[in-house]
């Protein structure tokens, strides 16, 4: 048993990522082919070409658009929106030694949540629901910040309970918003909003959260070094000389904004950032320097398959849904499967 968990740990990092990049490419592919509205390999690949090259083709107009305007948006934000998650969600149970964090610890989602449902009350449109719930998920993560230095408590429990505090304070106020809402109209918005969704997803929307995303993952995998040595815990990271308040705060900050960018681009999204962090452990070992980027990519990969399946049939199925129904029994084997190595 031991013995496996070495082989498990052992395994080649560049080996493990070149196979989950080729496969996440075959999928981003796929997703692109599949659909209410068929389009054949040949024909999709030659459309992308053509946008590099100028070249003209054969294929139906119809097609070129439904590539380039529909898909190609919401491909690159399944990618982004899975890889922001799984970072941040690598990162949050790194610094605070749990496997059981989410990104959403700090009250984020539930935040952009609220920000969103205000938007949408005001019939503010996609960009305004889109730049509300990311203000309203930035919100509530200060508001969880600022209460341990209230109370001048500054230690991990006290900011994890700050972060139940504000999340439970801001469920009351989306449902007092729910409450309000028009039954007919607006209330089901809010809701299917909640349950998560990439169909408006846009060039306009990854062009404001697209960047926020890249810069704060690339960031968190320059510093995943750093992370690693968080999590040894407080007396140790400083007998190795980390400024263990300054460099917590960074990774804080930037899971907060690659959490609260993701939300505002498809909504809650659950299992996520809490399931993937653990295959790659499970992968390459619990060392995070090298599960930071499997769980990078396998995100990247498992999104696209989730919306692919969301939108297979015709019918926009919530990502919540689908996450949940993948997620739990796989997070079950998961753990059994380890459990039985131990």
């Amino acid at each position: 048993m031991k013995s496996s968990i070495k082989d498990s740990n052992q395994r080649s990092l560049p080996l493990v990522l070149a196979v989950l990049a080729v496969a996440t490419v075959c999928l981003a592919i796929a997703a692109l082919c599949i659909g209410s509205y068929s389009i054949p390999v040949r024909d999709t690949l030659n459309i992308l070409v053509s946008t590099v090259t100028g070249a003209a083709g054969d294929w139906a107009q119809m097609a070129e658009t439904v590539v380039l305007q529909v898909r190609v948006p919401r491909v690159l934000a399944a990618i982004l929106v899975g890889a922001a998650l799984a970072v941040a969600g690598t990162s949050y149970q790194g610094i605070f030694r749990n496997p059981l964090v989410s990104p959403d610890l700090l009250g984020v989602s539930s935040g952009a949540c609220i920000g969103a449902a205000f938007a949408i009350l005001l019939q503010a449109g996609q960009v305004g629901i889109q730049a509300a719930a990311f203000v309203g998920g930035i919100a509530a993560v200060a508001m969880t910040i600022s209460i341990p230095k209230i109370i001048k408590r500054e230690s991990t429990i006290a900011l994890v309970l700050s972060g139940v505090i504000v999340s439970g304070f801001c469920g009351s106020i989306l449902g007092l918003l729910k409450y309000i809402a028009d039954p007919e109209s607006t209330l089901p918005e809010i809701v299917y909003w909640q349950m998560g969704s990439l169909a408006k997803a846009d060039y306009g929307t990854l062009l404001y959260a697209g960047p926020i995303i890249i810069v704060g993952i690339i960031i968190l995998l320059a510093m995943r070094w750093r992370v690693n040595v968080l999590s040894l815990g407080d007396q140790e990271a400083k007998a190795l000389g980390v400024n263990l308040k300054f460099e917590r705060g960074i990774v804080i900050v930037l899971s907060t904004l690659l959490t609260a960018s993701a939300v505002s681009l498809a909504g809650t999204i659950g299992w996520i950032g809490l399931v993937l962090p653990h295959l790659a452990r499970f992968l390459v070992g619990p060392n995070v320097a090298r599960s930071m980027p499997v769980a990078f990519v396998m995100a990247s990969g498992f999104m696209l398959i989730v919306d692919t399946l969301a939108r297979f049939s015709g019918i926009e199925i919530p990502l919540s849904i689908l996450t949940g129904l993948i997620g739990t029994p796989f997070f079950v084997v998961l753990l059994a499967k380890q459990r039985g190595m131990l």
